[in-house]
């Protein structure tokens, strides 16, 4: 097994690094001049940025002050978005790179007849004497200088200036288009995740619930992923759009944070401000289990949240609410357990699981969930990381059926890494449940 996780990380490294250097010939090589400042900060901020990144990844995991934390969060965060999406800009930009020059070569070539010389005149014979004296060697003709801007270290010896100067220009239009791109898209998915969640709304049909139930709403949260960049803001943001949606019921579907409750209890605080008619109720996420689940678990149910562990309750409006912990637990000894959360209880009535990870859900039909609640996946988050999250779960987000249970998939309220979300916005969803005997 270490022997695997070596390998993977070699190779995952290896491809990380060719990509930089891809950026760094594309966006700093292909665009400046050898040895002048525009180079020597590009190549700075190329090596630097990466280990921005490294330190970002693992500096709460290593046990790092917080303070440091944060302030390695933002560059070190934002770069691995950039890096992704000036990447694919780059990539596309490699089929325009020749039509452009081609273009280019055109126009140049239309234009020269009307620019050439004038044909100099036929030389005239002079006579040569019988010994003539020995001419001085011309010196050999200077070869061509490059175009401004351009260093001659850069470009191939057989070009000439005017093939040079379109190469820069060509060069330097479609990367800054690409990076201009990155940039635009980064910027516009970074403040779709600090302007907050949007409510969105899913109405659930389900078959054993009474006709009083009808219109139950459950408003859904998952991912807050408090930590060194989202933190108490982000929290009051969440509980004031949850609260005014009025629910009866609030189910925190894990991932709320990335740190301790050392770092991040104040961070947590507005939770304590949650109100619904049948309360709020919390299960673990996997990355409860990177920050000490047990703490977080005490400090939830201090600010008035309902941990659910592996266990049930029978909500008054006539329905089973159920929460398991999360699979990452297995690794201290927890994880979920369904049959001690779903066991010996009445298959009449309706059940409802919370279980942060779609994954579960075949579990959760064989023990006749009739509605699970999840989360996890954010969507893919930055597309198009929704294709990879389809390899590792059932439903990336939405509502889906499998067998007699209906699973929702909600793509949460934050962002992990990179505050930035592209082809997925972030959401607090109210499922409304629908009585068929209405």
């Amino acid at each position: 097994m270490v022997v695997v996780f070596v390998l993977v990380l070699i190779v995952v490294l290896a491809v990380l690094a060719a990509v930089h250097w891809y950026v760094w010939r594309r966006l700093v090589r292909d665009v400046t001049t050898r040895g002048s400042l525009p180079r020597r900060l590009g190549t700075v901020a190329v090596v630097a940025l990466p280990l921005l990144s490294f330190a970002a990844l693992t500096s709460s995991r290593a046990g790092a002050p917080f303070a440091l934390q944060q302030v390695v969060a933002w560059p070190g965060f934002l770069w691995l978005a950039l890096l992704l999406y000036v990447t694919l800009a780059l990539l596309v930009g490699e089929a325009v790179r020749p039509l452009l020059r081609r273009l280019l070569e055109r126009r140049a070539q239309a234009a020269a007849p009307a620019e050439a010389p004038a044909a100099a005149p036929a030389p005239v014979p002079v006579p040569v004497p019988d010994r003539a004296p020995t001419a001085p060697e011309e010196p050999a003709e200077a070869a061509p200088e490059a175009a401004p801007g351009t260093p001659a270290s850069d470009t191939p010896a057989s070009d000439t200036p005017a093939e040079v100067s379109r190469r820069l220009f060509v060069s330097r239009v479609v990367g800054g288009a690409a990076a201009a791109a990155a940039v635009g898209t980064v910027g516009y998915g970074t403040y779709g995740v600090l302007r907050g969640p949007r409510v969105k709304r899913v109405t659930v049909p389900l078959a054993k619930i009474p006709r009083a139930v009808h219109g139950y709403r459950i408003a859904v949260v998952s991912d807050i992923h408090l930590g060194p960049i989202l933190g108490r803001a982000h929290t009051q943001r969440i509980v004031d759009t949850i609260n005014s949606t009025q629910p009866d019921l609030i189910a925190v579907v894990g991932d709320l944070v990335d740190g301790t409750v050392e770092n991040l209890g104040s961070a947590a605080e507005p939770l304590a401000r949650l109100r619904a008619r049948h309360g709020s109720f919390f299960v673990t996420g996997n990355h409860e289990y990177f920050s000490g689940a047990d703490a977080w678990v005490d400090h939830v149910r201090e600010l008035g949240l309902r941990p659910l562990r592996n266990e049930r309750v029978e909500v008054a409006a006539g329905f089973d609410l159920a929460g398991v912990d999360d699979i990452a637990g297995e690794s201290e000894g927890q994880g979920p357990d369904f049959g001690r959360a779903l066991g010996d209880r009445d298959r009449a009535r309706a059940a409802v699981l919370l279980a942060h990870q779609p994954v579960v859900v075949h579990d959760a039909v064989r023990h006749g969930v009739d509605l699970q609640l999840s989360g996890h996946t954010h969507g893919g988050q930055l597309w198009p990381g929704n294709y990879l999250a389809e390899l590792a779960n059932p439903t990336v987000a939405g509502l889906e059926r499998y067998g007699d249970t209906q699973l929702y998939v909600s793509r949460g309220a934050g962002a992990w890494g990179p505050p930035v979300r592209v082809g997925a916005p972030s959401d607090i969803t109210i499922v409304e449940l629908a009585s068929k005997q209405a």
